[in-house]
């Protein structure tokens, strides 16, 4: 398959092409190069220059460099441009300029990958689907999916995210979405934005990418939706709010066996649905995939069809049964609103004792003391049994717990991973939730070694 010839290349970033080849892919991690891709040298933490050879050596059709690299043949398959990521931002470019599919951006405080996720298994069997792997929603995450994209891809599907002010604007308009949703506006990264209020407009501004007459998808049950909805009307967007009310709601969501069984009105239709879950938040999340998919024009009803295939992703609320205990990894990020989402799956599920094992969250800003204290007033908490917890920050909501609910709290993940044994016991139902920097993973990792473990190896 021929995603990019070495002359459609070099037009596209107006590099010099050595080699006349033809790209199948496009890679930036020799770890996971396929033969015929086309290596892209990014400077991150490392400079891509210096794994050319290895790119090429395993199959890579060219590599893409501002230089030549020590030890490289001088005549190797190329493409040499000023700067290589403003070289993949407009092979990105071109690669969106030549689609005449469907695009569907996404952003939100919490929730990104696993709608875009949904979206792309609910798509299934109406076309041509590229979706974004992974979390791959940054500077150089959005033209590299944009990059792999099929000239014949009939639905694309784009994650878009940020860390600090202006982020996101640029990278809509570089995907040029047909229809943008935002999943929800919560107290992540409260640190580069001050207020709740300017995360949503830096999220709202993601409508000013849409194409003419594009769709805004908006959850309508925020205290920030209003700024949302201006976003979307500055923009000339058609707007469709998702929720417990608006144009696609949600009308009811029945827990059976670990699973939610839904019934929702997008619009004028009815769609029955259900999802391998039991939180809610993302049978709301599910609402406004099924809203931007009409609104993208696919049948929305084979589209609720679909998403019984789409499960959690590995640390973002997939539950799993292990020997003797039930697990739901949330240990991927965390804030206020998604630890309080986790906290009500956690509660949902039956079984034994509820365990919550939480790690800090972070970058909330200077009020971050205060909302790890609050949690202790979820309406969820009320049916946790037992909370441990890592991290300084988590000392406060340790210590804001009643003391049949405290557990055992450690000053690192590490720690508390290292106590496994005493933090839970047969039957019991755990939740681990945190930032990814606090690395209460550790402990889901502990937890699931400690499962593989014969009884005869944990005696003394």
């Amino acid at each position: 398959m021929s995603l990019w010839t070495a002359e459609e290349a070099a037009a596209a970033t107006g590099g010099r092409v050595q080699g006349n080849w033809v790209a199948a892919g496009v890679s930036i991690d020799t770890r996971t190069i396929q033969p015929g891709d086309l290596f892209v040298a990014l400077k991150d933490l490392r400079d891509g220059h210096d794994f050319v050879g290895q790119a090429l050596d395993k199959g890579a059709c060219a590599a893409l460099v501002s230089r030549i690299p020590d030890g490289v043949d001088a005549a190797a398959p190329l493409l040499v441009v000023p700067d290589v990521l403003a070289a993949l931002e407009a092979l990105g470019r071109a690669g969106r300029q030549r689609m005449t599919g469907k695009v569907i951006a996404i952003t939100g405080s919490v929730g990104k990958t696993s709608t875009k996720d949904m979206a792309r298994a609910a798509l299934a069997g109406q076309g041509r689907i590229h979706a974004a792997e992974a979390s791959y929603n940054n500077h150089w995450g959005v033209p590299l999916t944009l990059a792999r994209m099929p000239r014949d891809t009939d639905f694309a599907i784009i994650e878009i995210g940020m860390n600090h002010p202006g982020e996101i604007a640029p990278l809509s308009r570089l995907a040029r979405p047909h229809v943008a949703m935002i999943t929800t506006v919560a107290a992540a990264h409260l640190e580069a934005f001050g207020a709740i209020e300017g995360i949503a407009r830096e999220k709202g501004s993601i409508f000013q990418g849409l194409e003419p007459i594009g769709h805004a998808i908006l959850p309508e049950d925020l205290a920030v939706t209003q700024i949302l909805r201006d976003c979307a009307d500055d923009a000339g967007a058609l707007v469709m709010g998702f929720g417990s009310d608006g144009q696609a709601r949600l009308v009811q969501a029945r827990p059976d066996d670990g699973a939610l069984r839904c019934h929702a009105r997008i619009g004028g239709e009815t769609v029955d649905f259900t999802l391998h879950t039991t939180g809610m938040h993302f049978a709301m999340n599910a609402v406004g995939v099924l809203a931007a998919l009409a609104a993208a024009g696919a049948d929305v009803k084979e589209a609720g069809k679909r998403l019984g295939d789409w499960l959690p992703p590995k640390g973002r609320g997939a539950v799993e049964d292990l020997a003797g205990l039930r697990l739901i990894d949330d240990a991927y990020n965390a804030n206020p609103t998604s630890l309080s989402a986790g906290l009500a799956t956690l509660a949902g599920l039956q079984g034994g004792r509820r365990v919550a094992i939480l790690g800090d969250m972070l970058e909330l800003g200077e009020d971050e003391i205060a909302m790890h204290r609050g949690m202790a007033d979820d309406p969820a908490m009320s049916q946790v049994d037992l909370v441990h917890s890592a991290g300084p920050r988590m000392r406060h909501l340790h210590d804001a717990l009643p003391s049949a609910k405290r557990g055992i709290w450690a000053e690192t993940a590490a720690e508390l991973a290292g106590r496994v044994a005493d933090l839970v016991a047969p039957g019991d139902i755990v939740l681990v939730k945190g930032s990814k920097s606090s690395k209460i993973s550790t402990v889901v990792d502990a937890l699931r070694k400690s499962s593989q473990t014969p009884a005869s190896e944990t005696k003394d």
